[in-house]
């Protein structure tokens, strides 16, 4: 028997979460996107952000990740899906001159964020608006729920991961073979 008064609920995931919140961006439903910037009003828009939680996920996870994504779309009218991990992000804060971990601010905000044993929910959105105001990619949103919802799971990590791609030399990503290497 199906119950004829509950909604059609979405498929669930984090690239589902993404999809949703890229299309309220190309739709220019900013009314939604407000909605979402106020994460202690439990909008309609913020609870059906949850809806993408799969069973067994933590929905909150999910809803705050969609603040994030509407923090970081204030105004904007080109959706970003992001990329890399937030400490790939983060490498992404600062000026022309320096960035990531040349950046005194960007090192603090980093080192408040893995020293964390809670999801640090208020440096993870100065983070976000950080990367808005010097212009930068934010993080993958569907990667980021992902980490949030182990950030508990001692063995995945989740801020020793952020750490290191925060704090990765620039030169490791380029390397080339060695002439007469044996690998």
């Amino acid at each position: 028997m199906t119950d004829e008064l509950s909604p059609d609920l979405p498929e669930t995931g984090p690239e589902l979460l993404t999809d949703w919140l890229v299309s309220l961006v190309r739709g220019r439903r900013y009314g939604d996107l407000a909605d979402l910037r106020r994460p202690t009003a439990h909008t309609n828009t913020l609870i059906r952000a949850g809806w993408y939680a799969p069973p067994g996920a933590d929905r909150e996870n999910y809803e705050y990740v969609a603040f994030l994504f509407a923090v970081y779309h204030r105004g904007m009218s080109k959706p970003m899906r992001g990329s890399g991990s937030l400490g790939a992000a983060a490498r992404r804060i600062g000026g022309p001159e320096k960035r990531g971990p040349d950046d005194p601010g960007a090192i603090r905000l980093v080192d408040r964020i893995v020293s964390s044993r809670r999801v640090p929910h208020r440096h993870l959105q100065h983070t976000v608006a950080r990367l808005r105001a010097c212009e930068q990619q934010p993080p993958s949103w569907a990667g980021l729920v992902e980490d949030l919802d182990r950030w508990r799971d001692r063995t995945a990590r989740i801020a020793y991961g952020w750490a290191v791609d925060f704090h990765e030399p620039r030169n490791t990503r380029n390397r080339t073979m060695q002439k007469g290497s044996s690998t």
